[in-house]
């Protein structure tokens, strides 16, 4: 297996300073390591020199910066034709990182959401109706702006429209040219916990430690993440983080599912952990 960590920007051929630890930790336990410039990813259009470093074949994981799902597609499409295969294809990182993706399989342990396509005003106004009254939570599909929680994640009440608006307005705004997909909104659950980040290789639960935003924080009671562990098999993704919270009546949440090449790892997990969990794919 090959492990892809994006390049420093300062020494092209040299891993990320924020990767390094994994990249190292892979490299004494046998894996091929190679650097790809996420910068390129993202700006599209020179995905092949931004993949010109890596050499071999076979499997890859990548673990870096979020991208787009339109983005990693083509990062997939182009390692592919080195013959190097991401093992998390762009359909299923597409399924893991967007909301809309994996909300079905999981509605029934995560609190209720409706989004939209799109960021017109009359959309959001059917999803805030549709999604009823009282306090919610505001995202799009990949991502939540909660360090700004008062200007542009918390809605107080949805039944006043001008109000909620100019939430979305502000969460527009900050969010910029990184907006993806829709408006998403979700009922606000109060939570007894901070969140904690689990792991997940082909629906087995494989690592479970403290959320990057609260790396000192952990769960007041141990987690068992069996009675979710077949609607997570139930998706099919091969690697995937699931941030779950323990809410004021004592039930565990789900939060938040994402792809776990571009979950962060909190500093709290040593980067020999992270690298068994790729193992744990390899085998």
């Amino acid at each position: 297996m090959i492990l892809l960590v994006p390049a420093n920007p300062l020494r092209p051929r040299h891993p990320d300073e924020h990767f390094a630890a994994e990249a190292q930790a892979a490299q004494a336990a046998g894996l091929d390591v190679a650097v790809v410039d996420h910068d390129a990813l993202a700006r599209g259009g020179v995905v092949r020199r931004a993949v010109a470093s890596v050499s071999g074949s076979g499997v890859a994981v990548y673990r870096g910066w979020m991208l787009r799902s339109e983005q990693y597609a083509m990062f997939a499409e182009v390692l592919a034709e080195r013959g190097v295969v991401l093992r998390t294809d762009g359909e299923q990182y597409r399924r893991a990182h967007e909301l809309p993706g994996w909300y079905a399989a999981l509605a029934a342990v995560t609190p209720p959401s409706v989004w939209t396509t799109g960021s017109e005003r009359a959309d959001f106004d059917r999803a805030r109706v549709e999604l009823g009254t009282g306090p919610a939570v505001l995202r799009d599909y990949s991502k939540s702006m909660k360090h700004y929680w008062n200007e542009a994640a918390f809605i107080p009440d949805l039944e006043g429209g001008g109000a909620a608006w100019r939430v979305a307005s502000r969460f527009l705004e900050l969010r910029d040219d990184e907006f993806v997909g829709g408006f998403v909104l979700r009922r606000f659950e109060r939570f007894a916990s901070a969140e904690v980040r689990t792991w997940w290789v082909d629906g087995v639960c494989v690592l479970i430690g403290a959320h990057p935003d609260s790396p000192d924080d952990f769960a007041p009671v141990e987690i068992d993440p069996a009675p979710i562990a077949p609607m997570i098999a139930g998706l099919g993704l091969p690697f995937v983080t699931v941030d779950l919270a323990l809410r004021t009546d004592g039930v565990w949440r789900v939060i938040e599912l994402g792809d776990g090449q571009v979950s962060d790892r909190p500093t709290t997990i040593e980067p020999q952990a992270m690298i068994g969990t790729l193992l744990a794919q390899a085998r």
